[in-house]
C-alpha cells in the first residue's frame, strides 16, 4: 500500500535557521531517504521550496482566482514529502517515527487513496 509521510513545518522556520544548519538537516533527511530506498520502501521523495514563490489556483463558476505567496494566513507549510511503498499502516507510522524531520516539524502519515474515500 502507498503511504505519504508530509512534512509539514511552521512558515518561518528555515528562515531562523543558518544555511550551515539547513544544510546539515536537509542532510540528515537525505540519508533518511537513501536508507528507505536501500530497504525497498521508497517510491518518491522530495523538498519543496518556501512557499514564498508559490501560486494558489481556484475556479469556481467559471473564474480563476490566483493567490501568489506567501500566504498570509497560512501558519504552516508542507515543506516536502516521502512516498512510501508500506504493507500497513503500522509500518508507515513506525518510518514516520524515524524521520529525522519529527524533531523539528511534524509528519504527516496518510494513505494513499481515491478522493472519494
Amino acid at each position: 500500500m502507498a503511504y505519504m509521510l508530509l512534512i509539514v513545518e511552521p512558515t518561518g522556520q528555515r528562515a531562523e535557521r543558518t544555511e550551515q544548519a539547513g544544510r546539515e538537516l536537509y542532510d540528515q533527511m537525505l540519508a533518511f531517504g537513501a536508507d528507505l530506498k536501500a530497504r525497498g520502501l521508497l517510491l518518491a521523495a522530495e523538498s519543496l521550496a518556501s512557499q514564498k514563490n508559490a501560486v494558489r489556483v481556484q475556479k469556481r463558476d467559471g473564474h480563476t482566482r490566483l493567490v501568489d505567496g506567501p500566504f498570509a494566513e497560512a501558519k504552516e507549510m508542507i515543506g516536502g514529502f516521502f512516498l512510501l511503498d508500506c504493507a500497513s499502516r503500522d509500518e508507515a507510522v513506525a518510518v514516520a517515527r524515524d524521520c529525522p524531520a519529527a524533531q523539528w516539524c511534524t509528519v504527516e502519515v496518510r494513505e494513499v487513496a481515491p478522493c472519494y474515500m
